[in-house]
């Protein structure tokens, strides 16, 4: 079984990856690999900022890594919140706020068109390579379902009536923005 580093400290993307990776790899966290620092995330756009956490634990590995960074982008918020997903209610944010502060946002919203993006940049023997997942669908006017993280209970995916909370969680990782950006790094694995 090849082993991958996934330059996260996140339990949830960790288990969402594991779980849509199968036994084909282990998927190692930064836990795994006594990395305890804080990973910066400093760049202005999804793409810029996987690339900036893939390249941080590559430049202190120099093992074959991957980090992914996501976001929602809402149409009628003109991308927001995109980049700011994770922080978007401040710094110390729970997903709970986060989702609070985006539902008031929509309120007088007729406009509920929203796509979530997911792209992972991977370090390959010295070579970057970025791959990209987004699934598009509708802003509820509130939170239904008790699965998933972050931003899950109010978001349908388009061709479903049910948020990703709602949903189970092996349907969720074949048509999710991670899934779809992950089944490419999986194409790109099985060929190298």
């Amino acid at each position: 079984m090849k082993k991958l580093i996934f330059a996260t400290n996140n339990q949830h993307k960790l288990q969402e990856i594991n779980a849509i990776l199968g036994d084909q790899y282990r998927v190692l966290s930064l836990t795994d690999m006594n990395f305890y620092e804080e990973i910066p995330e400093t760049s202005p756009t999804i793409e810029e900022n996987a690339v900036q956490k893939a390249r941080y634990i590559y430049d202190r590995t120099t093992k074959n890594c991957f980090a992914d960074d996501t976001g929602l982008e809402v149409e009628a918020l003109d991308g927001r919140p995109g980049v700011f997903s994770a922080r978007y209610a401040g710094e110390n944010a729970t997903y709970q706020d986060n989702v609070d502060k985006l539902l008031l946002e929509m309120k007088e919203k007729q406009n509920r068109k929203a796509c979530f993006k997911t792209v992972i940049a991977l370090f390959w023997d010295h070579q970057l390579y970025l791959f990209e997942g987004k699934i598009c669908g509708q802003i509820l006017t509130k939170a239904a379902g008790k699965g998933g993280f972050g931003y899950d209970p109010v978001f349908v995916p388009d061709g479903y009536h049910q948020t990703f909370a709602e949903m189970p969680t092996d349907l969720k990782n074949i048509i999710s923005h991670r899934a779809i950006a992950t089944q490419k790094l999986i194409s790109f694995l099985q060929k190298h």
